[in-house]
């Protein structure tokens, strides 16, 4: 048994009345916080101020040494979840300070695209065009930049994953502020190999290979690099993208396009003003969105408010490819298809009477599953199959193998 000094009991006395002071409070605040929490039950909906009902959104720039791609197309409201509308049928081209001037074609509905151009450096260009609605719109004349090459693009397998980075430079100092985008393409394999199909009541070879197949991604991150506070106009290790260790896109072979931009100082400061309204925000230390001011304008009403940014410049690009025999041996990358399964009709194991060939065929012919293989046992006809999402890679990408693969 313990045994306890004299004033031990003493402070134990104090100690309990002091525990129950603390309890007394703690009912007391769960009492308060009771009553706040139940009083805060009503949904609350701030008052959005009125706004027009859409505004022109105009995307691209004038590729001087190549095709000029621009989309246009209108913002929707908050509670709109379908996508942009495109702004269709405008009559649209290219116009030199000089008067000469490039069409622009439509297709599809809300991209327009020029023939491949070779503008002059420094020659003044900009977008001109008028809507379906009879509404003219230019942006301001800019110089064509010259681009610079893309030096390298490297690779660096980390902790945090596989990071892509670009490296330029620009010994003419002529370019100081850069974008860059890019497309990524990778091979992947669906669940299972299937090498028969049903057609017409029969159960053949397949032909098409629906197992192999290729799938792309284009870059929406506004990635954006300077020179300006540089003792150097070099861009060096310039952060594109990371790839988790696991990602599908690493499983066998990925590639990466990436294209460079050579902005003037307006276009770079829209650029920056458009990623941190896009990218930084959410949280109380983030910066407040600012008002975008692009260079496109309604001709008759220049206070009609139009987003976009219309530079020039000719664009370099670079392609690498990277395969998973260059990564660490524990990098393991997910298939994407980890929830499939595959059946077999009749199933074997079953004890109930199996089902006809009219039964199976009819099971086929709705399109959902997908034959995988088929046998012979027993005197009856056994078709392995899985649904078309697991086995039909055709579903995720395309089995067309890209002109520019290794």
């Amino acid at each position: 048994m313990l045994q306890f000094a004299p004033h031990t009991a003493v402070i134990t006395a104090f100690s309990h009345k002091k525990v129950n002071n603390i309890l007394r409070f703690t009912r007391v605040a769960l009492l308060m916080s009771s009553l706040v929490i139940t009083s805060c039950i009503e949904s609350f909906e701030p008052k959005v101020a009125d706004a027009p009902s859409s505004y022109l959104v105009v995307d691209g720039a004038i590729n001087s040494h190549g095709i000029t791609v621009i989309k246009l197309a209108r913002t929707t409201g908050l509670a709109n979840i379908n996508k942009s509308p495109a702004e269709t049928k405008a009559r649209i081209y290219l116009e030199q300070e000089g008067g000469n001037r490039f069409l622009l074609q439509e297709s599809p509905a809300g991209t327009y695209t020029s023939p491949v151009l070779s503008l002059a450096a420094e020659q003044k260009v900009r977008l001109h065009f008028t809507t379906a609605n009879g509404r003219e719109y230019a942006s301001d004349f800019t110089p064509a930049k010259i681009t610079p090459s893309v030096d390298s693009i490297t690779w660096e397998a980390g902790a945090q994953g596989l990071q892509i980075a670009v490296n330029t430079h620009d010994d003419t100092k002529q370019s100081r502020y850069y974008r860059w985008s890019f497309d990524e393409t990778w091979e992947f394999t669906s669940m299972e190999a299937s090498i028969v199909e049903y057609k017409n009541k029969n159960f053949v070879f397949r032909l098409d290979d629906i197992y192999h197949c290729w799938a792309s991604e284009n870059s929406t991150a506004i990635k954006l690099g300077t020179t300006v506070k540089l003792g150097q106009n070099v861009i060096s290790q310039q952060p594109l993208t990371l790839l988790p260790s696991n990602s599908v896109k690493l499983r066998y072979k990925y590639s990466i396009l990436v294209r460079q931009y050579a902005l003037s100082a307006e276009e770079y400061s829209y650029w920056e003003a458009l990623r941190k309204n896009t990218e930084n925000i959410g949280t109380l230390f983030d910066p407040l969105p600012t008002q975008l001011t692009g260079n496109v304008h309604n001709v008759a009403d220049a206070s009609e408010p139009v987003i976009g940014f219309v530079g020039a410049q000719s664009v370099s690009e670079k392609r690498i490819f990277i395969t998973h025999s260059q990564l660490p041996r524990e990098w393991r990358s997910v298939t994407g298809y980890e929830m499939c399964e595959h059946y077999t009709i009749p199933d074997p194991a079953s004890a109930l009477p199996p089902p006809s060939l009219d039964e199976i065929f009819a099971f086929f012919e709705t399109g959902m599953p997908t034959p995988i293989s088929s046998y012979k046992a027993n005197g009856l006809l056994y078709v392995v199959y899985a649904t078309s999402d697991c086995v039909d890679c055709r579903k995720r990408g395309t089995n067309v193998r890209p002109s520019f693969w290794q």
